[in-house]
């Protein structure tokens, strides 16, 4: 399989950058809860602006705004699974099984979302070994698509632990959700209804609330990564730029574009201009980024040059690939039949993507969080 790569390894001394306004630390005061549904205040409920930065401001993508409708389609666990390898994240249809079948100790939580704050945050914990091991394990956080906090999520979650790391995957959703934090998963058309709800800055203090959450473990140790999926690929992107706490190390967006500025539309006088990246805010970016895409997501494919020549020219750490044939969510789709029946060469190209990513997702996280 020829690969289509964008690769760079110039490292250059940065300064750290504030972080978004309105964030804050969540300190080791917080605790494993029993999920019991609470619901915010008026008050609470009230967003902050989220973080722009050049002319114009740039836009954290919503992702599914510019989606294709088969891509919007709710995953279909109907049919099982045709490709199944235990090294790999399972696919949509076998991660019920695979979280059936997990010898690694799992549990939900709920923590503030931020210090003294009456909204929680619920989330899925996979450890990879005894809560009580003297051993400790640095923390990655997954970030879940625009069909929220979902069976494959948590199956990736088990994968990340079965990797080595502690994992932690909240659910974004916790604030906006009817009821309050549960451990109910929403179908996926009520939480892409909901997800618009959750602006960057809410992202950026939920990434951080998980991390020291899971940080202060006693079998963690202080560094974090995040790792994103679709709308999760734009927020790993977004706590890149924005910025995170101390021992954050990188961040791995599956298919997720970074902040974009808009096009300009045409004049009586002047041509279109297409909409790109927006390079101000990659400027920012202080920590290793790697980011996989298939080339059947033309949309975030077509970004992916620009970022490239932005990020090498501000002498960042980056490596974009993109994998032939590969569709958007192929790390979900890998060899399920999709709802529109099979097509033995996108399952071919999702599973080849699928066993060349996730290895090199891995190698990403143990350099960059010290593990050997």
């Amino acid at each position: 399989m020829r690969l289509s790569r964008f690769r760079l390894s110039t490292r250059v001394a940065v300064r750290p950058l504030p972080l978004l306004a309105g964030t804050a630390l969540l300190t080791a005061a917080c605790t494993t809860q029993r999920y019991t549904p609470e619901r915010a205040s008026d008050a609470q409920l009230a967003l902050i602006e989220p973080a722009t930065s050049g002319r114009g401001g740039p836009s954290n993508d919503d992702h599914s705004a510019h989606m294709m409708a088969k891509d919007l389609m709710a995953p279909s666990v109907t049919t099982a699974p045709v490709f199944q390898d235990a090294s790999l994240p399972p696919s949509n249809a076998a991660a019920a099984e695979r979280l059936k079948n997990s010898p690694r100790h799992a549990e939900w939580v709920k923590f503030p979302s931020a210090p003294g704050s009456a909204d929680s945050v619920m989330a899925w914990v996979v450890y990879p070994f005894s809560k009580t091991a003297s051993q400790k394990a640095p923390v990655v956080v997954v970030v879940h698509e625009i069909f929220g906090l979902s069976t494959w999520v948590r199956g990736v979650a088990d994968q990340v632990a079965a990797d080595g790391f502690i994992a932690v995957a909240p659910d974004f959703l916790s604030r906006v959700r009817p009821g309050g934090p549960s451990s109910v998963e929403l179908n996926s058309d009520t939480a892409r209804a909901l997800i618009g709800g959750v602006n960057t800055g809410e992202r950026n203090r939920i990434i951080i609330a998980a991390a020291n959450y899971a940080m202060t473990l006693p079998s963690a140790s202080p560094r974090y990564a995040v790792i994103g999926y679709c709308w999760g690929g734009t927020t790993a992107w977004a706590h890149a730029v924005n910025g995170g706490v101390k021992g954050f190390s990188g961040a791995v967006p599956f298919y997720g574009a970074p902040y974009t500025k808009p096009g300009r539309p045409a004049t009586a006088t002047e041509a279109a201009v297409p909409a790109t990246v927006d390079a101000d805010s990659l400027r920012k970016v202080t920590q290793p980024v790697l980011m996989l895409n298939g080339t059947a997501d033309a949309r975030i494919a077509a970004l992916m040059p620009a970022i490239d020549s932005v990020m090498k020219a501000n002498g960042k750490t980056y490596e974009g690939i993109n994998y032939p044939g590969a569709i958007h969510g192929f790390l979900r789709a890998q060899g399920d039949p999709s709802p529109r029946g099979r097509n033995p060469a996108e399952e071919e190209a999702n599973i080849a993507a699928t066993k060349d990513g996730w290895p090199r997702t891995v190698a990403f996280l143990r350099k960059q969080l010290g593990v050997k």
